[in-house]
């Protein structure tokens, strides 16, 4: 049993391309399903990191896509969060100048 390298899913063991990605798997371009499982572990990290996700996903994406996956989704879902609570975070602090503003020239 073996696994695409490129989209992770599990293909016969005499296969040359990927049915499901058409990748070659010739050559040793096989994972081992084993080294490659989703990690709830590092997409926390991810989320509440995103650059260390996003510099894991670069270096796993080719060698483990499950976890490479994992990780890059909990750091796209932290960056995404991080910039919402910006983007209120301003609105709060634009209405509350605003407010102060109002006050003193009243």
């Amino acid at each position: 049993m073996k696994y695409c390298s490129k989209c992770g899913k599990e293909i016969h063991d005499d296969a040359v391309v990927c049915t499901h990605c058409g990748c070659s798997v010739k050559g040793g371009s096989v994972i081992n399903h084993e080294e490659d499982a989703p990690s709830t572990g590092f997409a926390v990290l991810g989320f509440f990191i995103p650059i260390i996700g996003l510099i894991l996903w670069l270096i796993w994406k080719d060698k483990t896509p499950l976890k490479a996956k994992s990780v890059g989704q909990g750091a796209l879902i932290g960056f995404c969060v991080s910039f919402a609570f910006f983007i209120i975070s301003m609105i709060g602090t634009c209405a509350a100048i605003g407010s102060i503003g109002s006050y003193y020239y009243d």
